[in-house]
């Protein structure tokens, strides 16, 4: 029975469905070559409603127009003043509308499909939107995650930032990591960093948090938020870095203790030379290295390692003008070339560095860059040896970091990632002699980290790797608010960080903002401070690679040492010759690039 009423009735014929009859007419066509006779038989197969769209052109956009002005026409006699007027202007914009869109050249679907070709430019604006608040999961969006965001937002508020119910994390997925914990945890006190302590060129070392703010300029971020920022840094005891556009009145005005970065147009510290290019001037950084805790030499960013950038005349402001001493009103364009004047190869800048140290008092003096070629980091390594003059901190920026604005192959094809970069800088060093891989505190030069730091564990990562503080850009955006509209380089920022518009930077509050900076840092900080004691070591110093997993396939997973083999270097072993094959490589005289 129940057989018998699955199948048709005897008798009665079953009429196969539109789309089956046109699946067999489709292959009826293939196997005897026949074209198809009609339009209607080149319809997809799975199209259900017609295509209107495709039947929408500029006849049908002036039948409606026509329709619509009739309609315009007749509703006037009928009494009803408020629709008339609603319809008229209605048939008015419509008609306005889908001229304009015929009579411009520049976009083909707004011809092709006038006032109808709008939605698609509308709707493409606000996709990033619609994505971000209704579709995208909390582990999808790039460069920040959602689940990276809220981290950020609930520790800068002060809210409870505790998970209920598990981990949502994919523990058995390739690239998953975590830290071994030790059934014996200890107990720390506040983390500082002492930099250039081991240097006796160094008279004022500087005490550094673990996690401080990284380079962003003024007049990359608003006077508001660099204000907010570096009052944040002061409430909470950590360093601002002022990025290449110099020491500004609202850094100052904030009160942080700010690490001065010089990037290749001296900004702060040089001058305009004949030909218009800008060239180092000894006097002015002396006078302005006062206002500082350490200098860092920029050489490269992450976002856009070995490329310059123009400042257009136009766009320098007198705030602009006078923090990066420049004339104003501008009489020229600010051009900052991709390498410095002041130097040309590593032993050139190492006396740069030995002569910044001097004009600064004995300040802590440092490098930036984005690691390229490990044979050329290889022989600024030699030169330190050569010349007996290191600096006292590398910042490595890895090629995640950000930017307001970048060309995209630059952002993301150039440049070695923070994890390659930074374990491979501290192998060259630690193979040199010129760090320590037990206890980092002893270290000549000491390593920052500048690469999305958002967590705890992401500082901890880092340590594993070879750093001894970390820096942040991105993440303290996100604790004055930045809701990640990716529009920096728009001028039109709705959350007043990133923009020079004074009307939106006005709705950024820098007294509440300043407090959320600093809670932000602390709670990161603390979660740092915890997972070292929950895997038993007693300092930043002693967190070593093998203590962070990752995993490499189903079942299999590896230390950060077995990962990146170099980490494997013991000190010294590059003199000796003894070094991991491939660092070893980098680092023989005959294989080292010599040019910067």
């Amino acid at each position: 029975m129940i057989r018998a009423a699955a199948l048709p009735a005897r008798g009665l014929r079953v009429r196969p469905s539109p789309p089956a009859l046109a699946v067999v007419a489709s292959r009826r066509r293939l196997a005897t070559g026949t074209p198809p006779s009609k339009e209607s038989d080149v319809r997809s197969v799975s199209a259900g409603l017609p295509d209107w769209i495709e039947h929408w052109d500029r006849d049908a956009f002036r039948k409606v127009g026509y329709c619509l002005a009739l309609g315009s026409v007749a509703s006037l006699p009928a009494g009803y003043p408020v629709l008339s007027a609603a319809l008229t202007t209605t048939t008015a914009a419509y008609w306005a509308i889908g001229l304009n869109d015929i009579r411009q050249t520049n976009q083909t679907i707004r011809r092709n499909f006038p006032v109808l070709g709008n939605m698609r430019y509308l709707l493409e604006s606000v996709r990033p939107e619609i994505r971000q608040y209704f579709v995208e999961g909390d582990t999808e969006a790039v460069p920040f995650d959602r689940s990276q965001r809220t981290i950020v937002y609930q520790r800068a508020k002060g809210h409870e930032c505790t998970m209920p119910f598990g981990t949502r994390r994919a523990v058995d997925k390739i690239g998953y990591e975590w830290a071994n914990h030790s059934m014996y945890p200890t107990k720390i006190g506040e983390q500082r960093v002492l930099i250039g302590q081991n240097n006796p060129a160094t008279t004022q070392p500087y005490s550094a948090s673990l996690l401080n703010i990284s380079a962003m300029s003024y007049g990359a971020l608003s006077d508001r938020a660099i204000l907010a920022l570096s009052s944040g840094a002061k409430l909470g005891g950590f360093s601002h870095n002022t990025g290449e556009g110099a020491i500004s009145r609202f850094h100052e005005e904030g009160g942080a203790d700010l690490v001065w970065n010089i990037g290749t147009a001296y900004f702060g510290c040089g001058r305009f030379d004949s030909d218009g290019s800008r060239v180092f001037d000894d006097d002015l950084f002396a006078e302005n290295t006062k206002r500082c805790k350490m200098i860092e030499i920029k050489l490269s960013q992450g976002a856009k390692p070995a490329h310059g950038g123009m400042l257009p005349k136009e766009k320098i402001s007198s705030e602009i003008a006078e923090a990066r001493n420049l004339p104003f009103p501008a009489t020229q364009d600010c051009n900052s070339p991709a390498r410095h004047s002041a130097f040309s190869n590593p032993h050139e800048m190492c006396d740069f560095i030995a002569k910044l140290r001097k004009l600064s008092g004995g300040k802590p003096v440092g490098i930036k860059l984005c690691v390229g070629h490990p044979e050329e980091f290889a022989s600024l390594v030699r030169a330190f040896l050569d010349t007996g003059v290191a600096p006292d901190f590398i910042t490595i920026d890895g090629a995640e970091g950000g930017t307001g604005a970048a060309p995209p192959e630059f952002s993301n094809s150039i440049g070695t990632p923070l994890n390659e970069g930074l374990s491979l800088a501290h192998a060259m060093l630690v193979g040199a002699g010129l760090r320590d891989p037990e206890d980092k505190s002893k270290s000549v030069v000491a390593l920052i980290a500048s690469g999305k730091v958002t967590s705890g564990f992401s500082m901890y990562r880092n340590f594993a790797l070879g750093a001894d503080a970390c820096n942040a850009a991105r993440s303290f955006l996100f604790s004055l608010g930045c809701i990640q509209a990716l529009k920096c380089n728009t001028n039109t920022c709705p959350t007043g960080i990133t923009t020079q518009n004074k009307e939106l930077s006005w709705g950024l509050d820098p007294e509440s903002k300043q407090v959320r900076v600093a809670n932000f840092h602390r709670e990161t900080v603390k979660a740092c401070r915890e997972i070292m004691e929950a895997t038993g070591v007693t300092s930043w110093g002693n967190v070593q690679p093998h203590h962070v997993c990752r995993r490499i396939g189903l079942g299999q997973s590896k230390t950060l040492e077995e990962v990146f083999v170099h980490l494997q270097v013991k000190k010294g072993d590059l003199l000796a010759g003894s070094g991991p094959e491939r660092l070893q490589r980098c680092w023989d005289p005959e294989t080292v690039v010599r040019s910067v």
